[in-house]
């Protein structure tokens, strides 16, 4: 059975891991389910979270000179660092990214679990574009997501948070942007949100290109506000700032 594209994890970069994840935790009632340890040979440290069957990933550098604290310094802890994309073929995404002048900054191949690639965020602009593909995924729900551990299921937690409803890019040019990423994921643009699967990618302005907001679906917005300021977090209307992106908050069953 083919696998839509599917916006199945976001990535954000954060100078420490752990007060990010409690704010996360506390706010949404989200929980970790998976830590991977073969990061520390990159000088990083994660964490990933559920979000219904889809996932939130925190990244934190835990020595000088790596890929996310060079993110961290370049943007001024401005924007998410990390779409990752659920698909069939990461090769074919990465040819037809290839064919538009986007670089591949990195490549994960666990034979039987796990191929990925990593596109340039400075060709795709606003963040990294990650396309992946765990066997046995098939069924988002029950199947495996490498990334997320073995027992990913164990960590769901849907009673505040519901799900992971898409990621709002910003831009001086934020058509342009879209149009980019549109081509880019193979995705149909119209001018209105791009549709992957359920999940939305979509681009407004802003002074510079980032992914600038991560949207979800909660019981209450209001009570997950109010947590948020009790955590002392930036609330503005229906979002709070963490980890250098707005967090989006829409009512969701």
């Amino acid at each position: 059975m083919a696998i839509p594209l599917r916006l199945r994890q976001v990535c954000l970069a954060a100078p420490r891991l752990e007060p990010v994840l409690d704010d996360l935790q506390a706010i949404l009632g989200l929980q970790v389910c998976h830590r991977d340890p073969g990061l520390i040979a990159y000088g990083l440290e994660n964490a990933l979270l559920p979000v219904g069957t889809d996932f939130l990933e925190v990244v934190a550098p835990v020595q000088a000179d790596t890929a996310a604290g060079r993110f961290i310094h370049r943007t001024r802890g401005h924007g998410g660092y990390m779409a990752i994309f659920q698909c069939d073929d990461p090769k074919a995404g990465q040819a037809r990214a290839a064919a538009l002048g986007v670089r591949t900054a990195h490549e994960i191949d666990r034979p039987g679990h796990y191929l990925s690639v990593q596109l340039h965020p400075r060709d795709c602009r606003a963040a990294f574009i990650e396309l992946g593909h765990s066997p046995g995924g098939d069924d988002r729900q029950t199947g495996t997501w490498w990334p997320a551990g073995p027992h990913w299921q164990a960590g769901q937690r849907t009673d505040v948070t519901r799900r992971l409803l898409g990621i709002v890019l910003e831009s001086p040019e934020p058509a342009a942007l879209q149009a980019h990423w549109a081509r880019i994921l193979g995705l149909p643009d119209d001018g209105q949100p791009l549709q992957a699967d359920g999940t939305q990618i979509h681009a407004e302005p802003g002074p510079a290109d980032a992914l600038g907001a991560v949207v979800l679906a909660v019981a209450d917005v209001p009570s997950a506000l109010a947590r948020a300021v009790d955590r002392g977090l930036w609330v503005q209307d229906s979002s709070f700032h963490l980890a250098g992106v707005h967090v989006r908050l829409q009512h969701g069953d």
